[in-house]
């Protein structure tokens, strides 16, 4: 089964995000690339968010996930940490993990990623991805496009044997991931 390529951001819950961003900023030498009213993108380097952090009040039930909704001032810490790969690796993850029983309970097309949501025995969550360019400056730019993530914030669910497919066809990363919102 195929290993990651790098550990590629965290995500933490919180209700203090504009003082979490100044913060962050300010110890990793880091840089705001994209907020709304409830998630802001910073990085450090030239991916396009290592740190990403949600308030989840402005999403308050609005975002069901295994029957559950996100509530004003819930707890707060690691939402979830993501590990990218390749497409082609990230399809054989897949289907490795799925021969284990192991499937994910969310996937989605983030715009700058397309993502596969796991829990692990501890219910946290573990984002499996690759990303939806080609260079990490064309993430960047789409990340500081607000327009592209203002249209869609969360992104676009998709079944995730479908998408298998469509790699195992060899399409490239503009027909393999285009939204249509």
């Amino acid at each position: 089964m195929p290993s990651p390529k790098k550990l590629s951001h965290l995500v933490l819950q919180t209700n203090r995000r504009d003082q979490m961003v100044d913060w962050y900023c300010k110890v990793l030498g880091a840089e705001l690339l994209y907020q709304n009213k409830f998630i802001a993108f910073i990085s450090y380097d030239d991916e396009h968010h290592r740190v990403a952090f949600i308030d989840p009040g402005p999403l308050a039930d609005k975002a069901p996930s295994e029957g559950k909704t996100a509530k004003a001032g819930g707890e707060v810490g690691l939402h979830h940490v993501a590990f990218t790969f390749d497409p082609v690796d990230l399809a054989d993850h897949y289907e490795a993990l799925k021969g284990q029983g192991i499937e994910p309970h969310r996937c989605v097309n983030h715009g700058m990623t397309t993502s596969m949501y796991y829990y692990d025995p501890d219910r946290n969550q573990v984002e499996l991805l690759f990303d939806n360019f080609y260079t990490a400056r064309e993430g960047r730019d789409y990340m500081k496009s607000r327009s592209a993530s203002d249209k869609n914030p969360v992104g676009i669910d998709f079944d995730p044997d479908e998408m298998v497919t469509r790699i195992r066809k060899g399409l490239n990363l503009e027909e393999l991931t285009q939204i249509n919102a």
